[in-house]
């Protein structure tokens, strides 16, 4: 199969983002971006930018009957996952190939409840910084995006995804072992994004030495003790990995979470802590770090007017 018209749900950081790369390698007819009525009639009114530049962005709101698209790259919080699916359903059939960009280690298997798993690959998204600040993402770093099969028989559909995000020019890595990167992922945003949130900071506050970094660390230390006890291989190569990754992001730039708290959004702690704390209690491996992090962001979200 050759994947031509694609499709993205959500127009938040990644969404805009990844949207901007597929729009400009391969004209904007070729994408639609999809999401609810009122949003794409504020979209189309007030515009959308990537880094201050407008994206012509042709919006799928399920007013107007379309054929379905070959790839739909879910890219959404994971609490608006299944609005997005109720607004994707008309583009997808049985050919569509399925891409989650989402936090977390579920999204994968909710679309395939939700639509069928013969053609719903392993994906996530690493070391891009995308920001968003109202309608305008800023980004330095696009990263890459990391996918392979979820199942068996899937390598002629992960090929076409391929091939596709050569001439999207979208970074990636087709991979055969992605459970173990989609927790790699999951251990870096247990980290990250649950530190600046509660340390009220951009990357640049946990780059170097100090308190919040040490703080970051053992949230991912916990993550990596979690998943090893449940048969996931994650190591002390994959915490420093991170911390070098991190390096390269710039100081002012923000994780999702602490994007969310911000600007008074419900922020996907349930993925985070919640995951590791949960895993932790059912495989005995003690979590405080997580059990704090997740009582402090909490709270914040609690505080939010």
């Amino acid at each position: 199969m050759e994947i031509r018209k694609a499709a993205v749900a959500g127009a938040g950081a990644l969404g805009t983002m990844y949207g901007w790369q597929i729009g400009t390698a391969l004209g904007w007819d070729a994408l639609r971006i999809i999401t609810d009525p009122a949003r794409a009639a504020r979209y189309r009114a007030e515009g959308v930018l990537a880094n201050g530049e407008a994206c012509p962005f042709v919006y799928f709101d399920g007013t107007e009957q379309e054929e379905p698209a070959d790839l739909v790259i879910f890219a959404v919080k994971f609490g608006g996952l299944e609005k997005a699916m109720e607004e994707a359903a008309p583009l997808i059939d049985g050919h569509t190939v399925l891409l989650s960009v989402m936090n977390g280690v579920t999204s994968e298997d909710l679309l395939a409840q939700r639509f069928g798993g013969d053609n719903v690959l392993l994906c996530t998204a690493q070391g891009m910084d995308a920001t968003r600040r109202g309608n305008d993402t800023r980004f330095s770093h696009t990263g890459n995006l990391w996918f392979g099969p979820r199942q068996a028989g899937q390598e002629a559909i992960a090929a076409a995804a391929a091939d596709f995000m050569d001439r999207a020019g979208i970074a990636y890595e087709l991979a055969e072992d992605m459970p173990l990167r989609l927790w790699r992922k999951l251990m870096m945003n247990v980290g990250i994004n649950q530190t600046t949130a509660v340390y009220e900071t951009g990357y640049g506050g946990v780059k170097h030495p100090g308190e919040a970094q040490d703080v970051m660390v053992a949230a991912m230390r916990e993550t990596k003790d979690v998943a090893n006890a449940m048969g996931i291989a994650l190591t002390e190569e994959d915490i420093s990995y991170w911390l070098g990754l991190t390096q390269q992001f710039a100081d002012e730039g923000m994780p999702s979470m602490r994007q969310d708290l911000l600007a008074g959004r419900k922020t996907e702690l349930a993925l985070f802590a919640g995951t590791i704390r949960e895993l932790g209690r059912a495989h005995g491996v003690a979590t405080p770090v997580n059990d704090l992090l997740y009582r402090l962001i909490r709270k914040m979200e609690e505080a939010q007017p």
